[in-house]
């Protein structure tokens, strides 16, 4: 059994506050496995933690454990979406918010890279025509 899996949820945060709900050490738990599993198989893992019942701080103390990585990324499109690497490679914080800036996702995703930052084919194809286009331009000009 590894620590984690031997500490007492009902512990004290690192800032003196009891956990309430007893979710956040579980919770690190079912990322870990996915991760083993992401590792093993190739498996990749989406964690809803909006269908979690977090307590006063436990998405707080859920963050600050799983801390913050090198990779961040925002994308802006039909509202904002902030895409954290956390301090454990192949593990994403990704948190969506509509135009309203209401938050609609809030999910762990255990993967090499989210889906959300992979370039799609259809805009690659365009983004080639494009690039020829103004290759044919640029040659073009300087004739």
């Amino acid at each position: 059994m590894s620590a984690l899996d031997q500490t007492d949820s009902s512990s004290v945060s690192a800032s003196g506050n009891a956990e309430l709900t007893h979710n956040t050490l579980p919770l690190l738990n079912e990322v870990r496995h996915a991760l083993k599993r992401l590792v093993r198989t190739g498996e990749s893992t989406i964690i809803d933690l909006r269908a979690i019942p977090f307590g006063p701080g436990d998405e707080e103390r859920l963050l600050d454990l799983l801390g913050q990585g090198e990779v961040q990324a925002t994308l802006d499109s039909l509202g904002r979406t902030s895409i954290k690497e956390s301090r454990f490679s192949g593990v994403w914080i990704v948190d969506h918010y509509n135009s309203e800036d209401e938050r609609i996702a809030f999910q762990i995703e255990v993967i090499d890279i989210p889906d959300l930052l992979r370039a799609q084919a259809d805009d690659m194809s365009q983004s080639l025509d494009k690039l020829a286009t103004l290759l044919e331009d640029e040659l073009q000009g300087t004739e």
